[in-house]
């Protein structure tokens, strides 16, 4: 008889999992590797996730889980009076510190996996919460939902594809010019209109 499985166990290792894929790249994930590179045998890892399919489903469901935590902690968010310049330059430093930067590449290579098609129906879900929150928070500060979330739509994109340049090139002046640009343009969206 099988031993139940402990969730927080698996929880545990999922963040442990997750911190060995942002060095080593979800491309190429192998069971065995993991496994020895954990201290486990693979039978630890089957017992929890079942196959490599199992496990790859539950790596994105715990990003899912992990991003939309933090996108909850983020300070500001929903307070009118907050600009939104603001929170995406703090965002941004705190994606791009050099503690952050194997966990951005890792949520990188899994967007472009899931765009190439290579997650099969597997579309992470941190992809539409990031829309929802940042509409969310645009129209906290006014805006209707509808275009909100048009101008969030537009706001991840510039601010992933900023993130793909920077971490291909690694030209930091350049691309924090972009940024603030960007974040004055987001702060125009939601500026008081002068009478």
């Amino acid at each position: 008889m099988a031993r139940p499985r402990d969730p927080q166990r698996r929880v545990e290792l999922l963040d442990a999992i997750i911190d060995y894929l942002a060095t080593h790249g979800l491309e190429r994930l192998s069971l065995r590797p993991l496994a020895k590179a954990l201290g486990h045998s693979t039978r630890v890892l089957t017992h929890h996730f079942g196959d490599k399919d199992g496990l790859l489903t539950a790596i994105l469901e715990r990003l899912d889980t992990v991003q939309h935590e933090a996108l909850r902690a983020t300070e500001g968010w929903d307070d009118p009076d907050c600009g939104l310049g603001g929170i995406v330059r703090a965002s941004w430093h705190r994606h791009l510190a050099p503690e952050s930067l194997p966990h951005t590449r890792l949520i990188h290579e899994i967007e472009g996996m899931a765009a190439a098609g290579r997650l099969g129906k597997r579309i992470p879900r941190f992809l539409d919460d990031r829309v929802e929150f940042v509409a969310r928070a645009l129209h906290v500060r006014g805006l209707p939902m509808r275009q909100a979330r048009v101008k969030a739509t537009f706001l991840n994109s510039a601010y992933a594809g900023l993130q793909t340049d920077y971490l291909a090139t690694g030209d930091r002046p350049r691309i924090d010019a972009a940024l603030n640009e960007l974040c004055d343009m987001v702060d125009s969206w939601t500026a008081p209109v002068r009478r």
